[in-house]
């Protein structure tokens, strides 16, 4: 689904957006702004790239991100839900991953968690893209946030 798309479902339905990225370093928000006129569904986005940006911004726990690590489906979780409620979005989609190259000492590299909060729930997952290289992973994973943000929307 393409920021287009994605902005047009939301408008369909109401719904605004708000985006928190680290390992994408802001490609999900410029897919919802490339369009003229995003900003009617577009209301806020953020990179967290750092822990300290994570606290700061979003209200990330230190705690979780001391037991789980920045890329945890808890730490998703609660960018989401920090992105959310700061813009007073509708919607909030987070990404926090190992794009590469390389691994961590626990976690492979392509490892990308994902957040979605929305007014109901919030729901998080992992996604195993591999080891396809820096840009192809980053762009894998903005691909993945827009179809979240599309079928939240739908």
């Amino acid at each position: 689904m393409t920021g287009a798309e994605v902005l047009a479902a939301c408008r369909a339905a109401g719904l605004t957006v708000a985006t928190a990225e680290s390992c994408t370093g802001g490609l999900v928000a410029a897919a919802l702004t490339d369009p003229a006129g995003a900003s009617d569904v577009m209301l806020w986005g953020v990179v967290t790239y750092s822990n300290a940006a994570k606290v700061d911004l979003l209200g990330v726990s230190e705690a979780t991100l001391d037991t789980k690590g920045a890329v945890s489906e808890e730490v998703a979780r609660e960018m989401a839900e920090g992105a959310r409620a700061r813009a007073g979005a509708d919607l909030a989609v987070s990404v926090t991953g190992i794009a590469g190259p390389g691994a961590s000492e626990f976690k492979p590299e392509g490892r990308v968690c994902f957040g979605l909060a929305t007014s109901d729930a919030t729901r998080v997952e992992t996604v195993e893209f591999g080891a396809l290289g820096r840009d192809r992973v980053r762009q894998a994973a903005r691909d993945h946030a827009l179809a979240l943000l599309g079928a939240a929307a739908s």
